[in-house]
């Protein structure tokens, strides 16, 4: 007599049904925002372009009409008149070829300096570089209102007085240009590229030609707008060095429109307008290119 031993049933337990993410959610896809997040972007997008709206209503207008209670909230018929006048009188032709001058070489320079200084900083090993690094980083502490009596005499023993000099090389170097792309090409730059240029021959100068600014690119945009757009509004030392009517940046020039016993208002923030316009025709046009730069390095990194 056989007997037949049936196995024993197995089950299997499946696995619990994972949630379907959203296709937003998913890898690819489009973030969208709900009303909330439009609501709160709308809102600060508003109070973000309401002085430069505010300049335009202002430059608008006369001065009698800023005076009275409640201030003017819409555009006037005088804006071409004042911006005219604003130029001839502060003589920004001459002023807005200065601070090209300025800003220009000023922030090519501190590209350059700062992205050698930050190469060696980063991936280089020589002795006291972590004390060098951090003396580097202390002079971004100290308040630069604290160097402007040493730097005038210096500038006044060179006699630099009234002359663009005296404003582009203070600013020909910056420390936190060097921090900052010292901390991009710790990531950006392995240092195995670094290697293999050696390998081949290469000099320290070459692997900074062909390897440190190519891969340094993104950084170095970023840094030069930032440091343009610094130089180009900078106030308080050209104001010290430089006259209205020598050789004036477009702050200087501006800030000649509000003298007289009774400042005309109107043509202040005319002046003020047209020193804006270069920058925002500057970020209308290349800010694509930064902000890509910026999320090119947050990828490589």
């Amino acid at each position: 007599m056989t007997t037949t031993v049936t196995p024993p049933e197995t089950t299997i337990a499946k696995e619990p049904k994972r949630p379907r993410l959203p296709k937003s959610a998913r890898a690819g896809g489009t973030l969208h925002g709900g009303p909330i997040a439009y609501a709160i972007l709308i809102v600060f997008t508003i109070v973000s372009l309401f002085p430069l709206v505010w300049t335009a209503i202002a430059a608008s207008r006369d001065n009698q009409r800023l005076a009275q209670n409640p201030p003017p909230l819409w555009f006037g018929s005088n804006l071409f008149k004042n911006l005219e006048i604003a130029w001839k009188d502060a003589n920004l032709g001459e002023a807005f070829l200065n601070t090209t001058i300025v800003a220009g070489i000023s922030a090519v320079t501190i590209v350059v300096l700062s992205t050698i200084a930050g190469f060696a900083f980063a991936k280089l090993r020589f002795k006291g570089r972590n004390a060098l690094m951090l003396i580097v980083i202390g002079t971004m502490m100290v308040p630069p209102q604290l160097s402007i009596i040493p730097l005038y005499m210096m500038v006044a023993k060179l006699d630099w007085s009234d002359q663009l000099q005296a404003v582009i090389f203070p600013s020909l170097v910056s420390a936190f240009g060097v921090f900052f792309m010292r901390q991009y090409l710790l990531q950006a730059l392995p240092d195995e590229v670094i290697e293999a240029a050696r390998v081949d021959g290469a000099s320290s100068w070459r692997v900074i030609w062909h390897v440190v600014f190519p891969a340094a690119r993104p950084a170095m945009a970023v840094l030069g707008m930032l440091m343009f757009v610094q130089t180009w509004n900078d106030f308080l030392w050209p104001f010290l060095v430089l006259t209205q009517t020598g050789s004036p940046t477009v702050q200087v020039a501006v800030a000649g429109l509000g003298r007289g016993y009774t400042p005309d208002q109107s043509l202040i923030m005319a002046g003020a307008l047209l020193g804006t316009l270069p920058l925002l025709l500057v970020f209308t046009i290349f800010g694509k290119q930064i902000v890509g730069g910026i999320m090119q390095g947050a990828v490589k990194g």
